[in-house]
């Protein structure tokens, strides 16, 4: 997630109301990088602007759900996909997260909240994966400088040797 504050987040919707009704709830929320769209195959072809979260109904006009998910990781593989649908079908949800789905909520009062909740819950693991990756690099970089430190003062040690309480013959 490219930025944490305010991520990229497509929204992929064939209902125009509720399309709507999402990216306003989304806004509402101040996440306003928000693009909407109505059909998968659009959504797949914006893919190439690496959204951070995809919030997207199962069934869509043309491909479905799986296939947008599908083709999308192959462009965005770091793009979290959250369905919102009203396919209330374990199977569908399970399909869904086999795939490669963040999370699946059934439309209901509390889904938008829910959609929100999920969102903010990706922003968090990004966060702590960005600050582990700084955290085994600057371990990394102490080890390099430490042992370079070391190679530097025995190489030191062995050209000055006078200079360490060492004579000539003692090495």
């Amino acid at each position: 997630m490219s930025n944490n504050k305010n991520p990229l987040i497509f929204v992929v919707e064939d209902n125009h109301v509720y399309n709507k009704l999402i990216v306003s709830f989304l806004n509402t929320n101040k996440f306003t990088n928000v693009e909407s769209f109505t059909t998968g195959e659009e959504a797949v072809q914006a893919m190439v602007r690496q959204p951070a979260v995809v919030i997207q109904d199962y069934l869509l006009d043309g491909m479905n759900g799986i296939e947008v998910l599908k083709k999308s990781k192959k462009i965005a593989p770091n793009a979290e996909f959250i369905f919102l649908s009203g396919q209330d079908n374990i199977d569908v949800a399970i399909n869904t997260i086999k795939y490669g789905a963040y999370d699946y909520i059934v439309k209901d009062q509390m889904a938008l909240k829910k959609m929100v909740n999920k969102i903010e819950k990706i922003q968090s693991y990004t966060k702590l994966e960005v600050a582990k990756k700084r955290y085994k690099t600057g371990v990394i970089l102490f080890f390099v400088v430490l042992a370079l430190f070391i190679i530097v003062l025995i190489t030191i040690a062995i050209m000055y040797p006078q200079y360490f309480g060492f004579r000539i013959g003692d090495i």
